[in-house]
């Protein structure tokens, strides 16, 4: 699974979140922090829905895109 993962710099925290998965987000005042929130968030995730895995978003890739300012 591929979080985004953002920095809140009014709050100093990172803050992850999984596409795709109600309620699986989090926060962490460091990103290993954050990383193992967001692991406990999901085998949570996990047990409310078993069939979870099935219906999850498959990541393709990312791509960066240009814009005049």
């Amino acid at each position: 699974m591929w979080p985004y993962v953002e920095f809140d710099p009014e709050s100093g925290l990172y803050v992850g979140t999984v596409p795709g998965v109600r309620g699986a987000h989090t926060q962490g005042a460091t990103l290993d922090e954050l990383q193992g929130n967001l692991q406990e968030v999901l085998e949570l995730c996990l047990e409310e829905s078993t069939d979870l895995l099935d219906t999850l978003p498959r990541f393709i890739g990312l791509q960066q895109i240009e814009v005049a300012a």
